[in-house]
């Protein structure tokens, strides 16, 4: 799947609906191990960005969103619209990451 067809919207230019396959999903559970909760407690000392808790943040949604575009590829789809992300903490310390859109198959409209 094209990255490029992975979209907040709800439609996509040059495109239309050819099916509508449903809701996708991608989910991951992530933690800091021990040393980088330190890291990250240290830093928060100095304040400014907590670059060692952004970049667990930017995987976690990373990781999230390429399991989402696998589940499209699954069910058959060429394109993601209305993609969101949530997140919870399941646990102290634990955080799920979800990405979610309705999947789609789409065609390039002539023109």
């Amino acid at each position: 799947m094209d990255p490029k067809l992975v979209t907040t919207a709800f439609t996509i230019d040059g495109y239309r609906v050819v099916r509508n396959l449903g809701v996708v999903r991608g989910i991951t559970v992530r933690s800091r191990s021990i040393v980088g909760n330190i890291g990250a407690g240290i830093q928060t000392l100095f304040g400014g960005n907590i670059s060692l808790l952004q970049e667990l943040c930017e995987n976690a949604r990373f990781e999230a969103f390429s399991i989402m575009m696998q589940h499209g590829e699954q069910v058959g789809a060429n394109a993601i619209i209305g993609m969101r992300y949530d997140a919870n903490e399941v646990m102290s310390g634990v955080t799920e990451v979800l990405a979610y859109g309705t999947a789609l198959v789409v065609e390039k409209v002539p023109g």
